[in-house]
């Protein structure tokens, strides 16, 4: 096996379900695309989107001598989901926060790597200015659709995605063409009209306004966000590369048990601190999950 080939299989070794390497180069019409998208004012208030642009748009930046870009996934579909009726929660979100979870077992590989070969590298897990979809898209990982996601062939759009930038010169995996065709599935079903095809307006975004926005969200959304809590599944759930999705097997991405039970009208800072501590819930805070919580559950009273 070349090391390429014996990295992809520690990689699945560790639990992840897919792993490509990309050449770490400049990303040329990535960072015209960028900046044509924050020039609309489609980061919303997300100003650090707009920092660090160079490195953002080239790994070289982030790792001095960089190579490569070994991208891998983490499949997060739960086997059990929420009542229809429940305040809903992103199913990436049912679980522990994916960062401590990706980053982890990047570290694991990061070691294997160590031990194989003399060589600089960093791990990356949200945690810095990087194309993750566009890398993960060089790495032969999928295709970035209509909805802006990552669409890998089997496990569809709900992946989780890591990165361990090198010196090494390794084998780099070809590119996967774009495949969503005519269709506009995921364009259709965004309830707030945030997609157009290829790109996201955050300021329409439900996963933005529930999660980053921290202002009072405005009667427009909120009369098209229905029961959705925390984040939002609507273009994930129309696509049709998810509709074969299998469960995943990462115990940490396990809901906490009662998430799927639980009594939403008696929703407490303490039953929060119990169900959503170290989960993805804690950026936002308590405040403001009890802030939509109430908004969600006068308009069931309302019905």
């Amino acid at each position: 096996m070349s090391l390429s080939d014996e990295i992809k299989a520690k990689a699945l070794q560790l639990g992840f379900d897919a792993c490509g390497i990309a050449k770490a180069e400049l990303l040329a019409d990535d960072a015209r695309t960028l900046q044509t998208w924050l020039n609309k004012g489609y980061h919303a208030n997300m100003s650090y989107l707009e920092n660090h642009f160079d490195k953002r748009t080239n790994p070289q930046l982030l790792v001095h001598g960089a190579q490569s870009v070994i991208v891998v996934l983490l499949n997060y579909f739960p086997a059990q989901l929420q009542p229809e009726s429940a305040p809903k929660i992103a199913k990436y979100a049912y679980g522990k926060d994916y960062h401590f979870i990706i980053k982890d077992k990047l570290k694991q590989l990061q070691a294997f790597i160590d031990e194989q070969a003399q060589n600089e590298n960093m791990v990356f897990c949200d945690s810095a200015p990087v194309l993750e979809r566009r890398l993960a898209q060089r790495a032969g990982l999928g295709w970035i659709g209509k909805s802006g996601l990552l669409i890998h062939p089997t496990l569809g759009s709900y992946c989780l995605i890591g990165e361990l930038i090198t010196t090494l010169p390794l084998d780099y995996d070809t590119p996967q063409k774009e495949r969503c065709g005519t269709c506009t599935a995921c364009i259709k079903a965004c309830p707030t009209e945030a997609l157009s095809a290829y790109e996201v307006n955050a300021n329409r975004c439900i996963s933005y306004l529930t999660i980053e926005h921290r202002d009072t969200i405005s009667d427009e959304f909120t009369s098209r966000m229905g029961n959705r809590l925390f984040g939002c599944d609507a273009c994930l759930d129309a696509c049709p590369w998810n509709k074969k999705a299998k469960a995943h097997h990462t115990a940490e991405l396990q809901p906490h048990e009662q998430l799927l039970t639980l009594d939403w009208a008696h929703f407490s800072r303490s039953t929060f601190k119990q169900l959503f501590k170290h989960s993805a819930l804690e950026r936002a805070g308590y405040q403001k999950i009890k802030k939509r919580l109430d908004v969600i559950l006068q308009k069931d009273i309302n019905k």
